[in-house]
């Protein structure tokens, strides 16, 4: 006599599909809890200007910038992760206006060594030191991205790694959207 047993492994397949949605809902509850915990005070709304003089001795005026997106790449010289990123920022700065800034990265001098160290040549990068520029920006880890549209508008930001593909992307969406 044979037994019946699709019954069974009909059930069966439901309760592992069910546990498989729950399990998928913790791990993406887990990551969208833990993305809104790195954004907590990060800034929205429109960007505050500044007026600061970048390495190279240009005085970089935020508002010079509008017109088109811009990236705005906080980053620091002891962080691997933003070590990780260089190339796709530099790759992103041939395109894009891309301004960078230097976060608890020592003095003027010293984030110069570290990026001819590194071949970094052609950024616009301003150095933070008194930490004034990222208190306004609400920045608590690095990197950081700040995507501004061309009015000025904060349009997407994001803290930790993310992809090159991802940020052009964005400043593509930011140019779109104004």
């Amino acid at each position: 006599m044979e037994k019946d047993t699709s019954g069974s492994s009909k059930h069966s397949g439901k309760r592992r599909w069910l546990r498989w949605l729950l399990e998928w809902s913790i791990i993406c509850a887990i990551i969208f809890g833990f993305r809104a915990w790195q954004h907590r005070g990060m800034l929205e709304g429109e960007a505050p200007d500044f007026e600061l003089t970048a390495l190279s001795g240009e005085v970089i005026h935020l508002d010079n910038y509008r017109g088109k997106p811009v990236l705005l790449h906080f980053w620091a010289s002891w962080c691997p992760i933003c070590e990780l990123g260089q190339g796709t920022i530099t790759g992103l700065s041939k395109d894009w206006k891309v301004i960078t800034v230097a976060f608890q990265s020592g003095g003027r001098e010293e984030v110069q060594r570290y990026m001819e160290r590194k071949g970094i040549t052609d950024w616009v990068t301003i150095v933070d030191e008194d930490g004034s520029l990222t208190g306004k920006y609400g920045i608590h880890a690095v990197p950081t991205d700040y995507i501004l549209d061309a009015e000025g508008t904060i349009q997407f930001r994001e803290s930790g790694v993310t992809t090159g593909w991802g940020l052009r992307l964005r400043l593509w969406l930011a140019g779109w959207l104004v």
